[in-house]
């Protein structure tokens, strides 16, 4: 059984960066899609980016294009979001997921991951 542990979180001001970190333990195979999703108080969990493990084809959220870039070393097993120019609407608890043979038109749909990890926050101050 895959797990997937999120790090990388913390308070930043407005305009500055984070990286965060999603490393899964157990295989993971050429097939499987991986995701950030992001959870701000009172509101859904919505799509942020995420990219295909084999081929490293990236999707992303319009709110984030251009700020934000996803990446995986296949060989740590890990993937990266590399996050700038932050701002205080991306004040959320990110986390990221997971799915074997998802379909490219439904990516964005957290109902479609199947693997999730506990969550990091993240705060931006104005």
């Amino acid at each position: 059984q895959v797990q997937l542990v999120e790090s990388g979180g913390g308070l930043v001001q407005a305009g500055g960066s984070l990286r965060l970190t999603c490393a899964a333990s157990g295989r993971t195979f050429s097939s499987t899609t991986m995701g950030w999703f992001r959870q701000a108080p009172g509101k859904e969990r919505v799509f942020v980016a995420a990219i295909t493990w084999g081929t490293a084809i990236t999707y992303y959220a319009d709110s984030v294009k251009g700020r934000f870039t996803i990446s995986r070393d296949t060989a740590k097993n890990t993937m990266y979001l590399q996050m700038n120019s932050l701002k205080p609407e991306d004040t959320a608890v990110y986390y990221c997921a997971g799915r074997q043979f998802i379909r490219i038109r439904t990516i964005s749909s957290r109902d479609e991951y199947d693997l999730w990890g506990q969550g990091t926050q993240v705060t931006v101050s104005s």
